[in-house]
């Protein structure tokens, strides 16, 4: 089946009541059980609902893996799957990671006796000279937010299996259609089902999906015990925004990367980091995990004046925080997705202060790059 086929087939239930294609929304909160004995397999919506179960299963579908779990934001799903480690436990990350991971490993997990490692991932030899004794998991994110850095999936999966670890993938900048890390190896996979799986700015979600059994019930025990769960409405949104994902991710990814190629031959851009470039450092492992570029590119204006004068210029897209939607979303990463850092670890994750993100709508393309070359004019 082609990925085209499967997401309608994920998204699109048949209520075996009526007949309807769209899941029903189950707005209950607790379930009749029928016998003293025997409870039916719903009893608190915390802990299930059909609503979400449609959901969840559907997230599976996408990511070929056999247990998916929905989450009230990214960041709840990011979470519980950290929340599976235990005090002493040390974990391995990607240096090039979105900021709120970082503060939940630095500010939260560090007071639980839970240690951490940032590491470039393009260097395999440093990700196996920093594995100790108590290292459980290595994380990745590729590509990364916002410098677009690309992990090669296999060989961290490699190293993670020789060394008895579970590996964990944030998949959110590609999303199910564009890159599968379970087909290569990867243990978890997680999304800001927010962006490109919603589609539409409308809701905050999260997913995870894994295939092992003994994982899937560690994240169903923290996802329960803390409530993380999605609303009812948001989960039926978000297998609404889930049927148009192909299309929406198609028209995407090929305009992004004829904007790339063309702010890279800009003189007024000091640097394009877009994955789908031939020029980008990790376009060659990239382009044997992922079907293309993705949506999503950043580029170096050459200082924050800049990068505000050109920020204040353009006309279509919205400046704001978020990515993966159907308009165009402007960024400026030390200030959005990344305030956590300081100066020095901002340098340190490649993030400098004349970088911009670019999380590329459904809009027109020549539009866009009009737009840009305008607001270019005027740095």
């Amino acid at each position: 089946m082609s990925e085209w086929t499967n997401i309608i087939n994920a998204s699109t239930t048949n209520d075996p009541l009526s007949g309807a294609i769209n899941t029903p929304i189950q707005l209950s909160s607790t379930f009749n059980q029928k016998s003293f004995e025997d409870f039916g397999q719903y009893d608190y919506a915390r802990s299930g609902n059909p609503t979400r179960a449609a959901g969840e299963k559907a997230i599976a579908q996408l990511e070929h893996g056999q247990y998916g779990y929905l989450f009230s934001t990214g960041m709840a799903a990011i979470s519980s799957v950290l929340f599976t480690l235990s005090a002493g436990d040390h974990i391995i990350v990607s240096k090039h990671v979105y900021g709120g991971t970082f503060r939940v490993l630095e500010d939260i997990l560090s007071r639980w006796g839970i240690r951490h490692d940032f590491v470039d991932f393009s260097d395999l030899d440093a990700i196996e000279a920093t594995i100790r004794p108590e290292t459980k998991a290595l994380y990745i994110e590729t590509p990364s937010n916002p410098v677009l850095n690309i992990t090669d999936i296999r060989a961290v999966v490699n190293i993670a299996k020789k060394n008895q670890l579970f590996t964990i993938a944030d998949n959110t900048f590609l999303s199910p259609f564009l890159q599968n890390p379970l087909d290569l190896g990867v243990d978890i996979v997680i999304h800001s089902a927010t962006k490109f799986l919603a589609g539409h700015s409308d809701i905050l979600a999260g997913a995870v999906v894994v295939n092992d059994k003994k994982l899937a019930d560690k994240i169903y025990f923290i996802q329960n015990a803390v409530g993380a769960t999605l609303g009812i409405l948001d989960t039926w949104l978000l297998l609404r925004g889930i049927k148009t994902l192909g299309v929406r991710m198609s028209h995407a990814s090929a305009s992004a990367q004829k904007i790339a190629q063309h702010l890279n031959a800009h003189s007024k851009v000091l640097n394009v980091l877009y994955p789908g470039l031939q020029t980008h450092k990790g376009y060659r492992i990239h382009v044997t995990q992922a079907k293309n570029g993705g949506a999503v590119l950043s580029f170096d204006v050459g200082s924050k004046e800049n990068a505000k004068k050109l920020v204040d210029a353009l006309k279509i897209p919205v400046f704001s925080v978020s990515l993966g939607a159907v308009e165009s979303i402007i960024s400026y990463p030390p200030k959005m997705s990344h305030a956590e850092l300081n100066t020095e670890e901002l340098t340190a994750s490649g993030i400098t202060p004349g970088l911009l993100r670019f999380s590329v709508g459904l809009e027109d393309t020549d539009d866009l790059i009009a737009d840009l070359d305008a607001a270019l004019a005027l740095i």
